[in-house]
């Protein structure tokens, strides 16, 4: 094999493994998964939901609480390309940082890139004891 046979054969396999590699992190997140679980609000790594404006990601759901106090649960992946979406207590919505997507407090689209509203899921509070459920 000579040179030049040898930097295109490198070239084309550099070029398939940057192309599957962006293949991959295109993917949309799976939206179909059962949503049952319960979080205990007095733990130490659940501390941000404590306060309003602070959120946790668990089990592929974000759980945020709102400035009066009540708490939201939508699934975290952004329906555009996956990014995990933050929450903002200011506005009291939920924003992609990937790509500016912006959702309302029960998931629907305010603005694009996404097309498909985030998963709101029910809450129900006993205590301390925070239940998130489909």
């Amino acid at each position: 094999m000579d040179r030049k046979q040898f930097l295109q054969t490198l070239g084309i396999s550099a070029a398939a493994v940057v192309f599957i590699n962006s293949i991959e992190g295109c993917k949309k997140p799976d939206l179909t998964k059962k949503i049952d679980f319960t979080i205990d609000l007095s733990s130490s790594q659940y501390s941000d939901l404590n306060t309003a404006g602070g959120y946790a990601y668990l089990n592929g759901v974000i759980i945020a609480k709102t400035s009066n106090g009540d708490f939201i649960a939508v699934s975290q992946a952004c329906t555009h390309e996956g990014c995990n979406v933050e929450y903002q207590l200011a506005q009291n919505d939920f924003v992609c940082p990937c790509h500016g997507a912006k959702f309302n407090s029960s998931g629907g689209v305010m603005n694009g890139p996404a097309n498909t509203a985030l998963t709101k899921y029910n809450i129900s509070l006993s205590g301390t004891t925070l239940r998130i459920f489909a």
